[in-house]
């Protein structure tokens, strides 16, 4: 498989937040097997036949920026769903560029393949691991999440872990639930993304939004389990 066939739909030339510290470009990879509610890319769900936008372009264009951004990460869909991965974070990563990677922790083994390549990941967790399939709408999807997410911190690559929360999803005791099983696996770099209507397709998610979700005790109740938390909201 060549790292031509990589699917890429879609690409974003320069932004400052998907990997900390860092000028980045990223990737959009094609295609995830999950179906959460909240999905902001649910254009790339579906892995299209043909890839909507040239492999072989793009690598092009990271060529020429060389020296103007410090890596390119790769996100998705789900990334690790492509088979062509690693070969494209290797020819990026032979440009100089750092190498970051969004991942939903959805392929175990994929997800080993390519870590020695990765300087950076950014990895989500959606609930209790007992719990995924109410969010993902895949039965056991939580045990290849556990997995990766062992591999993660086994790794000690760089990371960030975080949860996307909605009240109607993830209620208080769920989201501490969730906390606990990823501090007790060593995490000590947790993020929390309320959940924000971009992109979201599903409107009752929408309707049943609240704007200071989660609340404050309960940010009180995280904060001393992990070395370093924070609770990202987009004004």
């Amino acid at each position: 498989m060549t790292a031509g066939a990589l699917k890429v739909g879609g690409y974003t030339a320069f932004s400052a937040t998907d990997y900390p510290g860092q000028l980045s470009a990223v990737v959009f990879v094609q295609g995830c097997p999950w179906r959460c509610g909240y999905c902001h890319n649910p254009h790339l769900q579906e892995r299209t036949s043909a890839s909507p936008l040239a492999w072989d372009s793009l690598l092009a264009a990271l060529q020429r920026r060389t020296g103007l951004l410090d890596a390119v990460v790769f996100s998705g869909g789900e990334a690790t769903i492509d088979p062509a991965l690693g070969e494209a974070m290797a020819q990026v990563r032979a440009m100089g560029y750092k190498v970051g990677l969004h991942t939903a922790c959805i392929y175990p083994a994929r997800l080993r393949s390519v870590l020695p390549l990765v300087d950076w990941v950014g990895f989500d967790v959606k609930a209790p691991f007992s719990r995924y399939a109410g969010i993902t709408g895949i039965a056991n999807s939580g045990d290849p999440a556990r997995a990766c997410v062992e591999m993660i911190m086994a790794s000690g690559v760089a990371y960030e872990c975080r949860s996307t929360v909605h009240p109607l999803l993830l209620p208080p005791d769920s989201v501490l639930e969730m906390a606990q099983q990823l501090a007790a696996m060593g995490v000590q770099n947790y993020v929390l993304q309320p959940f924000r209507s971009t992109g979201c397709a599903d409107d009752s998610l929408i309707a049943s939004a609240s704007g200071d979700y989660p609340p404050a005790a309960l940010e009180q109740q995280l904060a001393p389990l992990f070395a370093q938390f924070s609770v990202r909201r987009h004004h």
